[in-house]
């Protein structure tokens, strides 16, 4: 991994995007506190909203074909995550934690738990199933963005894909619908065999060593909030 200079890199392809990620072990989508540490920054800007196909189209490509992890991740803000790094960032972020654990232990945000027993039961499933499924919208229940944004953060959800609609032609079009799953019903057992092995603070070592490695004159604090 250390031969990979991601800072000269310039990603042309999916291909490429899926090498960054499979080097780095994770990448972010979006510009954040770690300066040079995203797609944003490293995509040919011929391919960032051109109107040619780019990283937006390649994101359900990525996770079916590459198995990497999607989701909100870092920040609120959406990242890529490759099958050896994610069993130690939701190790990290679960504090060792299964979701029924947390709940056993009264840790588990109650609305959280709600949709969470609502996903773990159907994954994968489009969002517009999942809010239906939960009675999310109008007068029904409030508060989906933030508990699936919470839960992705906890790394306990994450996209598994993304589904476009077709028109009478078969042709796709407009944004991608996103596909909820869990990562043990995402992963299977090469997850779950490799997501509590190590300690929460062990983990965090292993993420923290490697964004050293990464970017060894980058800012503790920045770093730091990166991880979260």
């Amino acid at each position: 991994m250390a031969s990979f200079s991601f800072q000269d890199f310039t990603i042309r392809s999916m291909d490429g995007l899926a090498h960054a990620v499979n080097e780095l072990g994770f990448l972010p989508f979006f510009a954040n506190p770690v300066r040079g540490f995203s797609v944003e920054e490293h995509i040919d800007p011929r391919l960032w909203f051109t109107g040619v196909e780019g990283p937006w189209e390649w994101k359900g490509p990525l996770i079916r074909e590459y198995g990497f992890a999607y989701g909100k991740f870092f920040g609120k803000k959406a990242a890529f995550v490759s099958p050896e790094w994610f069993p130690e960032l939701a190790n990290f972020r679960r504090d060792g934690y299964d979701f029924d654990a947390l709940c056993d232990d009264g840790l588990a945000n109650a609305k959280d738990a709600r949709l969470y027993d609502i996903l773990s039961r159907n994954a994968p499933i489009l969002s517009k199933r999942l809010k239906q499924l939960g009675n999310y919208g109008g007068d029904g229940m409030k508060g989906f963005d933030a508990s699936i944004t919470r839960l992705q953060g906890q790394c306990y959800a994450l996209i598994s894909d993304f589904v476009y609609m077709r028109d009478k032609h078969g042709n796709p079009y407009g944004w991608g619908v996103a596909e909820y799953s869990t990562p043990e019903a995402f992963f299977g057992d090469s997850f779950t065999s490799r997501v509590y092995r190590n300690t929460p603070d062990a983990s965090y070592a292993l993420l923290l060593g490697r964004m050293k490695e990464l970017f060894p004159r980058g800012s503790d604090k920045a770093i730091a909030k990166f991880l979260g």
